[in-house]
């Protein structure tokens, strides 16, 4: 019973956590078709900024859901007026762009706190299930990841925001013929997405030891997961979350982690060849 448990919270956790990864690229290639190759990156400022503000004596949940979103929100808003704004309908050109600044990032963060591991304890102590440990740490990621689809959902589906944002992504025209700027809502809507990546380098930086190259562990995942999901932003990030991280535990607990892992890319492999469009590319069609 109490390895039962134990398995239960692992899994969800897992799905957790490959929705707080993929949120932020979910919103920007689920929405502006803009496939950016430095969304690892900007998860790893994101754990950057987190350890910086916590040395510098903030409080380690301002740092992570304040401060570290924030901080590469603005990065991405720079990147996008910069860069990105003049890409746009120009897929490779976009890859490359952003995968040139995928490598300026790394080696800024380099030189500004060099190439040694670092990074701080979680604010949460371990709990025990009968002979078992688990990380305390873990519930609050699922409650992090739970609140924020629930957040992302309502935004889109309720506000008057949302609703602009969504169809200024389908018909760009209609929106400028409406009175509204698809500039500016492109936009901000890479602001809101660099800011989530963010959100998940800084939630996940008390558990992993940060380094400038970390974002290249998030960068697979986070893909596969929102390509696997199809074009349903919310539906399909749920869904091919869940479905990857019951693979990934299934074999983790049975195996090795390491087989996890692979299983968790084999999974993805044979679900695209199955769905080429998606999970919501079959299923759940006009879900959000």
């Amino acid at each position: 019973m109490d390895l039962a448990a134990v398995i239960a919270v692992e899994t969800i956790y897992t799905i957790a956590s490959l929705v707080l990864i993929s949120a932020g690229l979910a919103i920007v290639f689920g929405m502006m078709k803009v496939i950016n190759l430095a969304h690892g990156e900007f998860m790893m400022m994101g754990g950057y900024a987190t350890i910086t503000a916590v040395n510098w004596g903030i409080n380690i949940y301002v740092a992570m859901l304040v401060i570290a979103p924030l901080i590469v929100g603005i990065i991405g808003l720079i990147v996008e007026r910069l860069v990105i704004r003049h890409l746009y309908g120009r897929l490779v050109d976009t890859m490359l762009a952003t995968w040139g600044l995928s490598l300026l990032f790394v080696g800024l963060v380099t030189m500004i706190f060099g190439n040694t591991t670092t990074g701080i304890s979680t604010p949460i102590p371990g709990m025990t299930f009968g002979d078992y440990q688990i990380n305390g740490y873990n519930f609050f990621i699922i409650i992090v990841a739970l609140l924020l689809v629930v957040l992302i959902y309502a935004v889109l589906k309720y506000t008057r925001i949302g609703l602009i944002a969504r169809g200024t992504m389908q018909s760009p025209e209609m929106a400028s013929a409406m009175g509204y700027s698809p500039d500016k809502i492109y936009m901000a809507t890479f602001f809101v997405g660099s800011a989530l990546s963010g959100l998940a380098g800084a939630v996940l930086a008390p558990l992993v030891g940060l380094v400038p190259s970390s974002g290249g562990a998030y960068i697979a995942k986070a893909f596969i997961t929102v390509i696997a999901g199809g074009p349903s932003i919310i539906t399909g990030l749920v869904s091919s979350g869940s479905i990857f991280g019951l693979v990934n535990q299934a074999f983790t607990f049975s195996i090795s982690p390491v087989f996890g892992d692979v299983a968790l890319l084999v999974a993805a492999v044979i679900l695209l060849r199955l769905l080429p469009q998606g999970v919501t590319g079959r299923f759940f069609r006009g879900k959000l």
